[in-house]
């Protein structure tokens, strides 16, 4: 059962915090009449938080439910790191969509974005209030620095969420590709020993669904429409394919490692895995899953492209990767060893990534006719 907590109930640090969080909303330029009706509710799933601790070194024992019955100060520190990572992402989120709610190509379109705008928001909300009542000065602390740093600075903990989404194709691929991973992320918390941070995951991981279900929406209207070739849209997946995997972390990590020993982050089928977990590659488990499901999604979106317009793929997992072992390596789309010297590799990355001309081609052209099915 869902249970939700007013504003009421917040701690005074809290209600410091949200002050600051209005203001957050005005610099950034979002409108809180945007909201309407809406509520940044905390919502916490009790019932499939669990009682016990499900893997680790502290299986079988009663899952923390206070800051002072987690037994080491490192794993409280990882436990507020994963927190802030996390609320970190959302209100990043925020910050790079927000400006796209005055060029929706259709009503439909700009209500669907603002309900992800809204519930990223209560996410970072979340995250925010767990750290302020749960983790004292510290917690408040790095509550404090989600709503300081920013994604058009540069700022923001992980490099994809500094990112630009220039238009609504970046947005298209963001929701469904970095949406999909946090996706992942959240299921990966929802079994966490940490209780407040697990019964977090249900009502966030329904909320998240429909975010990675817009951009699943918006691929497959713009392949049915037609307007955009397949092969601009290839480039655009190329992008953000490569970045989605890169947010999984590095491939042996050892901070993934003593997550899964102190139980405070699993595997993304953790309740349903069989056998134990290899604790040294935690992360390219969770990622290789991650790569089947987008690969077979692509597939069926691929489906209603025209006859005359290429089938649109995931790409290799070794392209265009910044973070693991193929970090800054030169593979194809395909996956093979790129065979050539610098001025080559440039010039076949340009043929694959959307350049500026692309960019362009997109917004003045494309864009400026009915590009994507419409809908009520």
């Amino acid at each position: 059962m869902v249970k939700e907590s007013k504003v009421d109930d917040y701690l005074p640090s809290f209600e410091v915090w949200i002050k600051d969080f209005q203001d957050w909303q005005r610099r950034i330029g979002f409108d809180p009449s945007w909201l309407g009706d809406y509520k940044f509710d905390i919502k916490f799933d009790w019932d499939s938080a669990g009682e016990l601790i499900e893997y680790g070194d502290f299986k079988e024992m009663p899952k923390w439910k206070r800051r002072a019955q987690i037994p080491q100060q490192n794993i409280r520190d990882a436990i507020i790191s994963m927190i802030t990572v996390q609320g970190d992402t959302e209100f990043a989120s925020v910050e790079q969509q927000s400006h796209l709610l005055k060029s929706a190509p259709t009503e439909y379109d700009r209500k669907s974005a603002l309900r992800v705008m809204c519930e990223e928001q209560r996410h970072g909300w979340q995250m925010a209030y767990i750290l302020c009542t749960y983790f004292d000065t510290q917690g408040v602390r790095e509550a404090s620095k989600l709503l300081e740093r920013n994604a058009s600075e540069g700022t923001r903990i992980l490099g994809t969420f500094n990112t630009p989404i220039e238009h609504w194709l970046d947005f298209f691929c963001y929701t469904n590709f970095i949406d999909r991973d946090g996706k992942y992320q959240l299921n990966m918390l929802s079994t966490s020993s940490f209780q407040p941070l697990a019964a977090s995951m249900g009502p966030m991981l329904k909320e998240e669904s429909f975010h990675l279900g817009t951009g699943a929406n918006g691929l497959r209207r713009i392949v049915k429409q037609g307007i955009i070739p397949c092969r601009i849209l290839q480039k655009y997946i190329n992008k953000w394919v490569s970045t989605a995997l890169d947010l999984f972390g590095t491939d042996d990590s050892s901070s993934a490692h003593w997550a899964y020993v102190y139980g405070i982050k699993g595997r993304f089928d953790e309740r349903n895995s069989e056998g134990e977990a290899d604790r040294n590659h935690l992360n390219e488990y969770s990622r290789n899953l991650y790569f089947e499901e987008i690969k077979n999604q692509m597939r069926s979106i691929s489906k209603f492209r025209a006859a005359d317009q290429d089938e649109i793929i995931i790409p290799s997992n070794k392209f265009n990767r910044k973070i693991g072992k193929y970090a800054g390596k030169r593979f194809t789309t395909e996956g093979k060893a790129f065979e050539g010297d610098s001025k080559e590799w440039k010039e076949y990355i340009n043929s694959t990534i959307p350049t500026l001309e692309d960019e362009d081609k997109l917004v003045n052209v494309y864009m400026q006719q009915e590009w994507i099915q419409y809908r009520d």
